[in-house]
């Protein structure tokens, strides 16, 4: 009896490992992540392309970073089957984001899932010293990068009833900091067009999350003080800062099946330092 009794909660563990890892699975999805030669992106895009995806690495300048993103997604491929081509378009053109669209249509098929990564440099200074013109380059810019892409994909994922978009965002829309007013302005007005995406897409099968990493160790942070990751890593619960690939791993949970009935939520990636 006992015996028999183990084997079925093997069998249930084991049964419930191959859900999850199927669930896990985006074999063929196409996925388009906006500004991912570097940082976030970059390990966002490897991340789908080790589940089998077809990535589209969205870059504006930055060719060769961008190269080695779609060069370790195919070389992986041989394995996992992920496919990567990289193209370079300004999120904020309505033109070159079109025709990026249209290409990843042609090369993959319809974008299935869109990860809104790329933003606006940040203005770090006290907002007195802020100019109207670093303002408003941020803020613009920053809901032009989502406003393009999002205009190109969702046609396409509401004639299809289908589709995943996922914003990221960053801790400090929800808590403040000193000399950060343009980019929590900025990213507050993205996550609010997100809730309300979530509200109108829903109907059509889409689902729409924002994932809001804490301090992370990128290029864009590359400025700050050794001091001060050290004492953000003391304030943080787990005890340390992000890397790029822990964010990368909640977007592509965030995108997997296994989150099918999850839309309209706001994820910290922060260690826990949100509740201090």
């Amino acid at each position: 009896m006992l015996a028999s009794m183990t084997m079925e909660a093997f069998s249930a563990v084991r049964d419930t490992k191959d859900n999850e890892e199927a669930q896990m699975d985006l074999t063929g999805k196409v996925v388009l992540i906006t500004g991912a030669a570097r940082g976030i992106g970059a390990a966002t895009a490897m991340a789908f392309g080790q589940r089998g995806a077809k990535v589209v690495v969205n870059y504006r300048a930055n060719e060769p970073a961008a190269a080695r993103v779609v060069a370790a997604i195919n070389d992986a491929g041989k394995a996992t089957g992920g496919r990567a081509f990289m193209y370079s378009a300004d999120a904020r053109s309505e033109e070159e984001v079109s025709a990026m669209v249209a290409k990843t249509t042609a090369e993959f098929g319809p974008v299935d899932i869109l990860v809104l990564n790329a933003g606006m440099g940040v203005p770090h200074k006290p907002f007195i010293d802020l100019t109207h013109e670093e303002f408003s380059r941020k803020v613009t810019g920053e809901w032009e990068c989502f406003f393009r892409p999002l205009k190109a994909v969702l046609p396409s994922m509401v004639q299809r009833k289908s589709g995943c978009v996922i914003g990221i965002s960053s801790q400090l829309s929800r808590v403040a900091a000193p000399c950060f007013s343009a980019h929590t302005t900025a990213k507050s007005a993205v996550d609010g067009l997100m809730k309300s995406l979530a509200l109108e897409l829903g109907q059509f099968g889409i689902r729409v999350n924002t994932v809001a990493p804490g301090l992370t160790v990128t290029d864009a942070t590359s400025g700050q003080p050794q001091e001060y990751f050290q004492m953000m890593a003391r304030l943080t619960p787990l005890g340390r800062v992000a890397q790029p690939e822990d964010v990368a791993g909640v977007v592509v949970a965030v995108a997997s099946g296994g989150m099918g009935f999850v839309t309209g939520a706001y994820i910290p990636v922060s260690g826990g330092i949100q509740m201090v």
